[in-house]
């Protein structure tokens, strides 16, 4: 993986950012002023292995609450204020950071300015020894951006930039900023025109609203796998709507994630920037519609091993779900039916053929690409 080029701050015991690992997250389900629950929550995300576990604080049930949990566990806890950035003073004294999101602090205190209350968080942060998440989120874009801007990710990510500025200004640069959104493609795009402006600020990944496995792991998957090894991400979440009883699931899905990013096994399409040869194919599982789609991914890998030295993708996928969609990054795509291979350029179809034609068509189509 590239090397990630962002500042570590500290959260609790932990520093994220830099050449630290990537730490992993995740947030309890259950009403917060249920305490006997809650804790139970955060054992059960203790016990799968998140370093950070986040917390909703809505009113002041839950901010009392929240010091009984925190009375009962040394988790390295993250509130998440919402629109109730006033709580912040409250809730400091009992967490490691707390997260508020840009596109809700207009709601409140509207005669008050933006940087008026950006600098009272980073005070409150700073005299409890907090760190801060600016959290934008694609559902609740602050509005001036929205209004400012047509294209919805070029208004996030100002979003995230004017905040970033104004903590500077301010002088605290223990912060982390996230960008998310349900699309996988615009988490994707919008953290790699973020990280191109801000490359020194950490930040926190995740696919908001997932949804439900194994959907929602794949969509994460998707984004993880296209942001991570270009070293954009230092500390992530795996948003799954799981029991409650599952949710170190989430956990789990993150740590093989990224695992599998670190050891190279990639399930999507990547973009490798100088990496040379690229091949991907989809595992050989109950959906392959030809058996024959095994032996083919390993014809494909022994008959390109003359262009290894080229930055070229190759994606061998072997049934219809996967297929159509997952070739389309490719520069050279083979989507296999049940009779016939797919070729594909991209998104571009370039034709149809049988098993046994479709090795030597591939090969002219690269040789192509490699004289091109």
């Amino acid at each position: 993986m590239q090397a990630r080029q962002t500042r570590d701050i500290q959260v609790g015991r932990h520093r994220i950012g830099g050449d630290n690992p990537i730490a992993v997250q995740s947030m309890t389900a259950t009403r917060t002023h249920d305490v006997p629950a809650t804790l139970r929550q955060v054992r059960i995300l203790e016990q799968a292995g998140s370093d950070l576990i986040r917390i909703a604080v809505d009113n002041k049930r839950d901010l009392e609450a929240l010091r009984e949990i925190r009375e009962q566990t040394d988790a390295d806890l993250v509130v998440d204020l919402q629109e109730n950035f006033h709580l912040a003073e409250d809730v400091a004294p009992f967490v490691q950071k707390f997260r508020y999101n840009p596109g809700h602090l207009h709601h409140k205190d509207r005669d008050q300015s933006i940087e008026d209350k950006v600098t009272w968080l980073a005070e409150v942060a700073e005299r409890e020894n907090c760190a801060i998440r600016v959290g934008v989120n694609g559902g609740s874009v602050d509005p001036r951006m929205k209004a400012r801007y047509s294209d919805d990710e070029e208004a996030l990510v100002a979003s995230a930039l004017e905040h970033c500025e104004i903590l500077d200004r301010l002088g605290f640069t223990n912060y982390l900023v996230s960008l998310k959104d349900s699309n996988p493609n615009k988490v994707i795009q919008t953290n790699r025109r973020f990280a191109t402006e801000r490359p020194d600020v950490p930040l926190h990944l995740g696919v908001t609203e997932a949804g439900m496995p194994p959907d929602g792991v794949i969509k994460t998957r998707i984004a993880f796998e296209q942001l991570l090894p270009h070293g954009i991400g230092d500390t992530v979440r795996v948003s799954l709507t799981v029991p409650f009883d599952d949710k170190g699931q989430e956990i789990a899905v993150a740590r093989e994630i990224i695992a599998d990013i670190e050891d190279g096994r990639f399930r999507s399409v990547p973009v490798f920037d100088n990496v040379g040869l690229n091949i991907i194919s989809c595992p050989s599982c109950s959906r392959v519609e030809n058996e024959k789609f095994v032996e083919l991914a390993q014809d494909v890998r022994e008959m390109s091993r003359y262009a290894q030295e080229h930055n070229i993708t190759i994606a061998v996928m072997g049934c219809r779900v996967n297929g159509p969609g997952e070739t389309d990054d490719a520069d050279l795509g083979l989507w296999c039916a049940p009779t016939v291979v797919n070729l594909k350029k991209k998104e571009q179809l370039i034709g149809t053929f049988s098993y046994e034609e479709i090795l030597p068509r591939l090969k002219q189509e690269l040789d192509l690409l490699i004289a091109d």
